[in-house]
């Protein structure tokens, strides 16, 4: 039988969830200030190259930094709810079966 997964419980999973949320939120605000100082940074040193040059960096950075949280923030919501411990491991025996005959 599969085990229930602590997110099943609809009051724990608006939790977690209202917690992603409020991950996501700050690490919007994180990158928005990334962007900026970027953007600043490269203006002093280059000057005004092309308006498309500085939409590609603020867009290369918004996109690395938010696929980066969204993907970080769900690794820490499923081992932060006990969603990784509700699986059935099949290799599970027979780690412990090969650790008992003195495999490493």
């Amino acid at each position: 039988m599969i085990p229930r997964s602590p997110l099943d419980d609809p009051e724990n999973a608006a939790h977690a969830w209202a917690r992603y949320k409020r991950l996501m939120r700050f690490m919007l605000g994180v990158t928005l200030a990334v962007v900026i100082i970027a953007i600043a940074l490269l203006y002093r040193s280059n000057g005004f190259v092309s308006i498309h040059f500085y939409i590609a960096t603020a867009i290369g950075i918004s996109f690395a930094m938010l696929l980066m949280s969204a993907l970080m923030g769900l690794v820490f919501l499923s081992s932060g709810t006990g969603h990784d411990d509700a699986i059935i491991d099949p290799l599970k025996d027979a780690d412990d079966t090969a650790r008992e005959d003195g495999e490493p």
